[in-house]
């Protein structure tokens, strides 16, 4: 399991939703398996301890840092994804065992914005997604290629009408079994999860 896991550090407001669910539709058709820290409910495990757990257990980690900029006034700065980001370096920088072979992929919105906010990170390789969809796929399948040396025969474009297929699949499934337009929006990650890994076997 460790070597197939990716940790997935990112928001999970309504506006990044757009962007998280092809992230994962990628990360899935590339053979790799996704862990959140909204894939398990239990209220008797905290966050933090989940969050380094699942940390522990994937060789890979994908950190979107493209909301730590508030928007608006009186927005609270958000700075869950740089803590998270900072457990994950210091699992592998002071692991003695697997961890130290542990990958990451960083994005952010805007190139070079994050110097202003997390300095520390200058010399890592960022890329970035100007809030696109369309670029989350790219970021995803180039990392895996270049960085982990997975072979993908099919381009970012081809991995991006094959989410749509899913997308489309998806929401027929649902309707056809009575699930309204707003049960759609706030279907559960891990029965999104579910239905991506159950749809790419098909």
């Amino acid at each position: 399991m460790f070597n197939k896991s990716v940790f997935i550090n990112c928001p999970f407001d309504d506006e990044y939703y757009t962007l998280l669910r092809p992230l994962l539709f990628t990360v899935i058709f590339i053979g790799l398996k996704p862990r959140l820290g909204l894939e398990s409910s239990d209220s008797g495990e905290t966050r933090i301890d989940k969050i380094t757990k699942m940390i522990s257990e994937s060789k890979y980690s994908i950190h979107d840092l493209s909301r730590i900029q508030s928007t608006r006034e009186h927005e609270i700065y958000r700075m869950n994804m740089p803590f998270e980001i900072g457990l994950d370096y210091g699992c592998r920088k002071y692991s003695t065992g697997k961890q130290r072979t542990k990958k990451y992929l960083i994005l952010e919105k805007e190139k070079y914005r994050y110097t202003q906010a997390l300095s520390d990170l200058s010399g890592f390789d960022i890329k970035t997604h100007n809030n696109e969809p369309t670029k989350i796929v790219e970021a995803v399948r180039c990392w895996a290629v270049e960085t982990i040396g997975i072979t993908i025969d099919i381009g970012p474009t081809g991995i991006w009408n094959r989410y749509n297929d899913f997308m489309y699949d998806l929401y027929s499934d649902r309707k056809n079994k009575g699930f309204s337009d707003n049960d759609l929006q706030v279907i559960p990650i891990k029965e999104l999860v579910d239905y991506m890994e159950k749809w790419k076997k098909k």
